[in-house]
């Protein structure tokens, strides 16, 4: 038993022997093997290690080129910049690998690169237009505010020439005069007589002795703050000082014998002007005027009394011996112009300066205006606005509005922007205010307006305006809602704050509040209007509106 165990063991480790020199050859193998593939790894790394520095260095080899072809070479011309170039891509066609992208050199191919130029160019393109937008609306906002004074005034020659002899006469050979301008409000009255001072200061010896005084019947609203606003503008506060004058005259004849410099020949010539003129001759005993004029027409000093006023019936204002100082001479201002000078002054006013930084986009605008002007819906609008009012306030108030609209989008001026800023200079502000009504007081603005046909425009109360409300409702309770009576009077009192209806006597007699008379500030066609764009307006109030305005 012995003996079997061990020839057993014997036979295993023989079998183990055979089994491990069958084995050795491949082992052998397998570690040549892997010898041979960490060194063909090695050799791959390498081979990746060149190429990456062959491609930054062809990069930078490029980047140096551009740079070259970008900035001026001194000593050299664009033909050597040229040549440099052509070496350049000669050496980055030969040293480039096979296989080597512009991706793999940190460069983005053409496509993205075109995609990003353009992209840039619009975008500055953009801005351009943007800032040109903005340049525009700062020049023609600056032109229709300020209100530029013209060359000379159009249509208005001769009345220029008068008027500027007549303060010649006073600047230069000290001949008091007085002058009245009339005309309808926007005709040009300050235009004519400021364009009339620009000319006349032009001179050197003009310019260094007039003095002007600024008055206006709006802001002097009696004699003593006149006469205080005459002594700031001339500069005479230290002069008067705590002095104490009889009267109006006294102080008036002391101002101006300070400004003499010596005889009376050398005394400085003054310019009152007086705007509002009408409005003096509210003065208590018109004090003001009668010593102005008085200054004027005794030659004491060389005085020139300039007057605006937009009343025809002026001077039957003045008392006789304010009338009996006046020279009588007045400038009427009558507006002559015509459609074509009018369709003219729109363009004009539209048109850019010549040293508008962007010519390209100055030349477009002005084109633009040009063809503005010759369109049919364009040039009926201008007709309409001729017609109403022919003044340049107006048309600045249009071309203003037009202008609100012009954006980057919208760089220039179109036919509905001038349409739309129509329509909103021509909007009715009572209509707008009718607008934000509620029923009840639509209910009793047509409840006046049938009490203004009964009696015939007679004026009216609370209580008949509540009666006729109460007979409307008991004929179409099941459309309006039944109101109390402290909320009709609520809605009256409403209505009488927005001024659509007014007292007759100014609220000074004191009577009961639904006794009190008041008067219908609106006429047909603004209700109408307002009950045609009211949002959810019962039916019966509107056939109700049309019974009483029918």
């Amino acid at each position: 038993m012995w003996l079997r165990e061990r020839s057993r063991q014997q036979r295993l480790q023989q079998t183990r022997r055979s089994a491990a020199e069958a084995l050795a050859p491949r082992l052998t193998l397998d570690q040549e093997e892997l010898r041979g593939r960490e060194e063909l790894t090695a050799e791959i790394r390498a081979r990746h290690i060149v190429k990456e520095e062959t491609a930054n260095q062809i990069c930078a080899l490029r980047r140096a080129l551009r740079l070259e072809s970008v900035t001026p070479h001194r000593g050299g011309s664009r033909r050597e910049t040229a040549v440099r170039e052509e070496k350049g891509r000669e050496i980055v066609s030969v040293s480039s690998p096979v296989g080597l992208s512009r991706t793999a050199c940190g460069q983005r191919p053409d496509s993205g690169r075109t995609a990003i130029m353009s992209k840039r160019k619009s975008r500055e393109a953009q801005l351009a237009v943007g800032d040109c937008v903005s340049q525009v609306q700062t020049i023609l906002r600056e032109r229709f505010c300020h209100q530029r004074l013209p060359d000379r005034p159009v249509g208005l020659e001769s009345q220029y020439r008068h008027l500027l002899e007549l303060l010649r006469r006073t600047a230069v050979h000290g001949e008091s005069n007085s002058v009245l301008i009339v005309g309808p409000r926007g005709a040009g009255k300050t235009m004519l007589l400021r364009c009339a001072l620009r000319e006349l200061l032009e001179l050197q010896e003009v310019k260094q002795n007039v003095l002007q005084v600024h008055l206006s019947g709006l802001l002097q609203t009696d004699d003593r703050i006149a006469l205080k606003e005459i002594t700031r503008q001339l500069h005479l506060e230290n002069v008067v000082g705590d002095k104490v004058f009889g009267s109006f005259a006294e102080n008036l004849v002391f101002l101006l014998e300070a400004l003499k410099k010596g005889d009376k020949s050398s005394s400085r010539p003054v310019f009152f002007i007086l705007e509002e003129f009408d409005l003096f001759a509210h003065h208590k005993n018109q004090t003001l005027l009668y010593n102005l004029l008085d200054v004027s027409q005794s030659a004491q000093a060389p005085v020139a009394v300039v007057g605006l006023t937009c009343r025809l019936d002026v001077l039957e204002l003045l008392e006789k011996r304010v009338k009996s100082r006046f020279s009588h001479r007045q400038i009427h201002l009558l507006s002559c112009m015509s459609f074509c000078q009018y369709r003219d002054a729109f363009r004009s006013e539209l048109t850019l300066p010549d040293d508008f930084p962007d010519s390209r986009f100055s030349q477009e605008w002005n084109l633009n205006v040009s063809k503005l002007c010759e369109e049919k819906s364009v040039e009926e609008i201008l007709q309409k606005h001729f017609n109403s009012c022919k003044d340049f306030r107006s048309l600045h108030l249009l071309l203003l509005l037009a202008l609100t609209r012009v954006s980057v989008s919208n760089p220039t001026l179109r036919a509905v922007d001038i349409l739309e800023a129509s329509r909103m200079s021509s909007t009715d502000s009572k209509a707008n205010i009718l607008h934000g009504l509620s029923v009840l007081e639509l209910c009793l603005i047509i409840a006046m307006k049938h009490l203004n046909d009964i009696y015939e425009g007679e004026p009216f109360n609370f209580q008949m305006v509540h009666n006729e409300f109460k007979k409307f409702i008991q004929r179409k309770s099941h459309s309006i809602h039944n109101f109390e009576k402290p909320v009709v009077i609520k809605a009256f009192e409403h209505l009488l704050q927005l001024e659509l209806i007014r007292p007759v006597d100014g609220g000074v007699c004191k009577v009961q509040r639904e006794y009190q008379l008041m008067r219908l500030m609106l006429d047909h066609t603004q209700v109408m209007e307002a009950l045609q764009r009211y949002p959810q307006c019962p039916t019966d109030v509107k056939q109700w509106a049309v019974s009483a305005f029918g």
